[in-house]
């Protein structure tokens, strides 16, 4: 069964990131009129929209939608999202996996909504520090939960491709709130996230 994915452009943007997009592949030296080139502008156009959509997004909103009165005080933990962001230094891409655990404080959230303002904050240009900020403190001041970590593992591209050149290498950040700043409380998290439970 076949499907298809509906985006929506704003057509004035679109045209204008278009012809911006078309100088830079003439700037570099290439033939805009080649067969393979021809749609390249547009194609880009509407990727740039697509990966810096997270600024049109409210995340917080979306927690908001779905936070529910629940009697339960034990750790939460989301792990291994999926996450793809713009490097605000290069415009390359990284990429990589978020954890995230919080300590409900009589409201817990619907599960899908913390990888959704994962994706509303890793759509727009980051560095992976600020990213783990928003989110952890979006979470923290929303829900407003007994502790929140977050912990992200990333590889990105402007230190593979050019630059150092390390292909090998990742980095990780990570940020922690009210419970979480205990030791005891941290190190389970760790523990957790590192562990293979299936």
């Amino acid at each position: 069964m076949s499907y298809r994915v509906f985006e929506e452009y704003n057509i004035e943007v679109t045209e204008d990131i278009k012809k911006q997009f078309k100088g830079v592949i003439e700037n570099i030296g290439e033939d805009v009129d080649r067969e393979g080139l021809l749609k390249t502008p547009e194609r880009a156009a509407k990727a740039m929209q697509f990966l810096t959509s997270g600024y049109d997004k409210d995340p917080a909103a979306i927690l908001k939608g779905a936070m529910f009165a629940e009697d339960y005080n034990d750790m939460v933990i989301i792990k291994d999202i999926e996450l793809y962001s713009l490097c605000e230094h290069h415009m390359l891409p990284f990429f990589g996996k978020a954890h995230i655990a919080y300590i409900p404080n009589g409201h817990i959230v619907g599960l899908s909504k913390i990888p959704r303002i994962v994706d509303v904050f890793a759509r727009r240009l980051q560095v992976q520090e600020r990213l783990t900020h928003d989110i952890l403190e979006c979470i923290d001041h929303t829900l407003k939960p007994l502790g929140v970590a977050v912990v992200i593992e990333a590889s990105h591209m402007c230190m593979m491709m050019r630059g150092v050149q390390k292909q090998n290498s990742s980095t990780t950040t990570s940020g922690f709130r009210g419970a979480f700043e205990k030791t005891e409380t941290r190190t389970e998290f760790l523990k957790l996230i590192t562990a293979d439970l299936h």
